[in-house]
């Protein structure tokens, strides 16, 4: 077996087990874990496939600025903070081995692609076109109904979030500026005679 074959299936079995513990984790925090090395594993596949933006891609949007979204999801829903905390510790173990097996899977990935085992059965580019060109140009045309279905799944997908963390609307004392507006200056105050007593 090739390195790089033994290479993608061991990203591809973590990706496997990533993806099940997400939705089989009764925790929202080490789901949340399982997500970020799910992640990770994709871009390795990526990169192994010689797709340089959707590694860098898939890594800083997701792994960095979607997963702070998540977190910030599940802090909004009903979770005894206290209880978390109480509980922080425990998952530092489970944060290393994510560590570990992502920086591994990095360190594997880098060194198949400088021993050139990965360029024999990539596709040839034409000198001056980007990998990230060609991608925009197949999401455009060829792939442009699975791309606007995939859209609208992320846009459901929004409205759904906003449903569940929707508690209906809180009874506030708010007063009505138009009330306010017509209102006039005698209504306002009141200058009431009240007749003056003498003290003994």
């Amino acid at each position: 077996m090739e390195f790089k074959t033994a290479v993608f299936y061991f990203l591809s079995a973590i990706l496997v087990f990533a993806s099940l513990r997400v939705i089989t984790a009764r925790n929202a925090v080490v789901a949340v874990l399982h997500l970020i090395l799910a992640f990770f594993s994709a871009g390795g596949v990526w990169a192994l496939l010689q797709a340089e933006f959707l590694a860098i891609g898939i890594v800083l949007i997701y792994v960095g600025a979607v997963m702070v979204l998540f977190l910030f999801v599940v802090m909004m829903l009903d979770i005894n903070i206290d209880r978390l905390r109480e509980k922080f510790w425990s998952y530092l173990p489970l944060g290393l081995i994510v560590g570990l097996v992502m920086v591994f899977e990095l360190g594997a990935v880098l060194s198949a692609n400088s021993l050139a085992v990965a360029e024999a059965d990539a596709p040839q580019v034409p000198a001056g076109v980007s990998n990230t060109k060609s991608l925009g140009r197949l999401i455009y045309t060829d792939f442009v109904y699975p791309f606007e279905l995939a859209s609208v799944v992320l846009l459901v997908a929004i409205v759904a979030a906003i449903a569940i963390t929707y508690r209906g609307r809180k009874a506030t004392k708010s007063t009505d500026p138009a009330k306010q507006i017509r209102v006039r200056a005698k209504d306002r105050v009141r200058v009431l005679q009240m007749p003056a007593e003498k003290r003994d």
